[in-house]
């Protein structure tokens, strides 16, 4: 009896720690970082165990939060007070498995209409679904008859149109994949009658995508080793890009071990760049000046803001779902 108390007090006590998991800081490389984060702020975990952790967006209409396992081909639902539950499976990958080590959903958007947007790596398209009836339709699976290799993040400008990105990472054997059919890794607009159209080809490893509040410029981080770098393109009033322009370069930094190879990333209601990488959340300015970063220690896939105010950064960081509580917002 006395051994089945203690080994349920361990068990008691094992569960608290668990649900009060931190990780990592917050450090501010500028002053103007603590109106946007305190440098106290803990990041919480508040779900771990996962392959490849990515994607988190907020339904406001529901009160909880979605967020891919892209090897696992499921998408997760994390709600307050309930805890965790699969939402979908498969999420990106329809067919017949094994099809690399990446088949499934990974960056995801609750767009204007309040439909799930999804990333699908092996079914290699764009596809939309209502979260209570019906099923998927299919917003862009190709470029001019080209097939998508396997987009991976999304991003919506105010207007209704899409911008997303499209490297290699769910594709079997990747860059050297034989089913590729573009020889690029693109960036791409859908507007509103769903045409699709290249906004870049140069790009070595286009992935993290966001729109500033005002519709007039679009971000591009990329997870390069050789161009760690998050460009700028500007977005006219007809939703076609001009050239773009780097406006942070992580090669030094990467190269230190501090930030850099960015993977997702969202712009907050102020305009600042909140771009996931190595080590955690990098906190730049619209210019592109380095402000703070949320360090989770490992490589951190993606983040989004949430909760009723809105003020939660959820942070999907590999094996972890965390989430900080901050001074601002998404758009």
């Amino acid at each position: 009896m006395k051994h089945q108390l203690a080994f349920f007090l361990l068990l008691c006590s094992f569960s608290l720690w668990s649900q009060n998991k931190t990780i990592g800081k917050v450090t501010h490389f500028d002053p103007a970082c603590a109106n946007l984060i305190d440098a106290q702020a803990g990041i919480e975990v508040i779900a771990d165990g996962f392959e490849w952790s990515e994607g988190p967006v907020w339904v406001k209409n529901g009160g909880f939060l979605l967020f891919s396992d892209v090897p696992k081909n499921t998408i997760h639902k994390w709600k307050p007070g309930e805890g965790l539950s699969v939402f979908l499976n498969p999420s990106g990958y329809t067919g017949k498995l094994p099809y690399g080590d990446e088949p499934g959903s990974n960056g995801l958007l609750i767009n204007l209409k309040g439909e799930l947007v999804t990333c699908e790596h092996g079914d290699r398209r764009i596809a939309a679904m209502p979260l209570q009836l019906g099923g998927k339709r299919t917003l862009a699976d190709n470029y001019q008859g080209l097939r998508l290799n396997s987009p991976n993040d999304i991003t919506q400008h105010p207007n209704g149109d899409y911008y997303f990105t499209d490297p290699p990472y769910g594709m079997p054997q990747k860059e050297k994949s034989p089913l590729r059919e573009t020889t690029w890794f693109g960036v791409y607009h859908i507007d509103k009658a769903g045409k699709v159209s290249l906004v870049d080809k140069t790009l070595d490893r286009p992935n993290g995508i966001a729109v500033s509040p005002d519709g007039k410029t679009l971000y591009v981080g990329q997870s390069s080793g050789s161009q760690p770098y998050i460009t700028a393109f500007p977005i006219a009033a007809n939703g076609k890009t001009g050239k773009g322009k780097v406006i942070f370069d992580g090669s030094k930094t990467m190269k230190e071990g501090k930030y850099g190879i960015f993977d997702g990333m969202k712009v907050d209601k102020h305009g600042n760049i909140f771009a996931a990488g190595m080590n955690g959340i990098l906190i730049l300015s619209p210019e592109g000046k380095p402000l703070g970063q949320i360090e989770t220690g490992q490589f951190t896939a993606n983040c989004g803001w949430g909760d009723e105010d809105g003020g939660t950064l959820y942070i999907t960081s590999d094996m972890y779902l965390c989430k900080v509580r901050t001074k601002t917002g998404g758009w």
